[in-house]
C-alpha cells in the first residue's frame, strides 16, 4: 500500500517562502504521476502541480514562477518549493500519486495535508 505523508506547512508572512515535502513509501508503479493539490474553506479543490516519472512538470496558473515541484527519487520525496507567497496561497496543501491517465479526483493515494497559512 502506497502511503504518502506531508510536511513543512506552517505560517509565514506574504512575500515569505515555504518548502513542503511529502514522503512516499510503499510500492509504486513503474509509470506513476504525483501532484500537490490545495483546498482553501470554502473553495474547489486546486492542482497546483502535476508531473509523471521522466515528464515535464505543469503549474498552475495562479503559482507559476513562484512554485516550483521536484521529485526527489533516492528518497522518494516530493517537494514544493513555495515563494513569493500571498494570502491566496493560504490552504491545505495534499500530495497525491496514481497511475497516469486518470482524472486527479480517480486518483487512490492521498496524504493527509499540511495546513500552509499566509498573512498579509
Amino acid at each position: 500500500q502506497v502511503q504518502l505523508v506531508e510536511s513543512g506547512g506552517g505560517s509565514v508572512q506574504a512575500g515569505g517562502s515555504l518548502r513542503l515535502s511529502c514522503t512516499v513509501s510503499g510500492p509504486t508503479e513503474t509509470s506513476y504521476c504525483m501532484a500537490w493539490v490545495r483546498q482553501a474553506p470554502g473553495k474547489e479543490r486546486e492542482e497546483v502541480a502535476q508531473m509523471a516519472t521522466g515528464g515535464q512538470t505543469t503549474y498552475a496558473e495562479s503559482v507559476k514562477g513562484r512554485f516550483t515541484m521536484n521529485w526527489h527519487n533516492t528518497n522518494k520525496i516530493l517537494s514544493l518549493n513555495m515563494s513569493s507567497l500571498t494570502p491566496e496561497d493560504t490552504a491545505m496543501y495534499y500530495c497525491a500519486t496514481d497511475r497516469c491517465g486518470y482524472e486527479l479526483y480517480e486518483w487512490a493515494f492521498w496524504g493527509q495535508g499540511t495546513q500552509v497559512t499566509v498573512s498579509s
